[in-house]
């Protein structure tokens, strides 16, 4: 098992694919420019193979494939269905743009659950965040796989003056379909022009929630990353990943590897340990993943804590949003 110095265990796996996405939401992608990395850098479908069986004989039991987007990926069905034959719960999180095209793979390979990134009900406004005009194409898949039997979580990151007014409406959309609505706290990466008066906190959400609804918390897991609620006569559920105003780093079982083969043991940690290299020379990765894991801050990176309002974002070190992977 992976365990670091505050005996937290490590079994969850997050493994982005690329940096790439056809999307360009501009809380994860610094410009629309952008310089992604060439295909000769970033882990190959046999290199994200033998990397994830290293961590799968370590203890992790479960994984996710994330970006980007995943699927621009020409080779996403060919590492999907590697990942698949391993004996973890395999996951994906994505834009649902390309969903279509994947259905048969995703169903062969037994991914049973998909988080899928909408942060606006309104196609003008989606328009705006993402810059590109996609949302009825997002809305029909993200119904395609739930006809299919999909469970799908639908995440949101609310901003204050973008769109927190529209929680509610996401909260009704939970009525009459099975799909499972995460609200998420804006958050702070590189280039995303981050401000603490952006940030809709937990409180404030159910908050607003409340006015219309009687919202019932649900049992918890110590992993858990949200705050679970459900609301009587509704097929769906919503919750809310309260990151800044409310860490749950104490329970926190998740790494990451980026596109590139680097390891970041904290979402907003400083340091990153470069696994691609060192596997493509041959040497040993598992004593580098053991390390890593054991320098792991008590919570938030060890670059900031749950007072947000004192965060000064130039004084944070890490990598833009798409380039650690969602």
């Amino acid at each position: 098992m992976l365990i670091d110095s505050f005996d937290r265990v490590h079994n969850y796996l997050r493994i982005s694919l690329t940096d790439n996405c056809n999307l360009r939401c501009f809380y994860c992608m610094p410009e629309e420019d952008y310089e992604f990395t060439p295909h000769s850098r970033l882990m190959q479908p046999e290199e994200i193979e033998s990397l994830a069986k290293l961590f799968v004989d370590n203890g992790v039991s479960k994984i996710r494939l994330t970006g980007g987007e995943p699927l621009v990926r020409k080779d996403a069905a060919d590492i999907i269905l590697r990942l698949s034959k391993l004996p973890v719960k395999l996951t994906l999180t994505t834009n649902a743009t390309r969903l279509h095209d994947f259905v048969d793979v995703l169903e062969e390979a037994k991914v049973s659950s998909l988080n899928i990134s909408l942060d606006t009900l309104d196609s003008d406004k989606f328009n705006i965040i993402t810059r590109r005009d996609s949302f009825k194409k997002v809305m029909d898949n993200i119904l395609l796989m739930i006809d299919r039997n999909f469970h799908v979580k639908v995440n949101v990151v609310v901003m204050k003056g973008m769109n927190e007014h529209e929680i509610n409406d996401f909260v009704a959309w939970t009525k009459d379909v099975p799909v499972h609505v995460r609200f998420i706290e804006f958050m702070p990466f590189e280039g995303n022009r981050w401000t603490s008066n952006q940030v809709f906190t937990w409180k404030e959400m159910l908050e607003e929630i409340s006015r219309k609804y009687s919202p019932v918390a649900l049992k918890g897991d110590i992993h858990d990353t949200a705050k679970k609620y459900s609301i009587e006569g509704h097929k769906g559920t919503f919750a809310i990943i309260s990151t800044m105003s409310s860490p749950f780093c104490a329970g926190c079982n998740r790494m990451r590897l980026t596109a590139d083969g680097k390891m970041k043991n904290c979402l907003f940690s400083q340091e990153e340990t470069d696994l691609l290299t060192a596997l493509r020379k041959g040497d040993d990765v598992l004593p580098l993943i053991q390390d890593s894991i054991r320098s792991k801050a008590k919570e938030l990176g060890g670059q900031f804590t749950k007072d947000f309002e004192k965060i000064h974002t130039e004084d944070l070190h890490n990598r833009s949003m798409i380039s650690i992977g969602g």
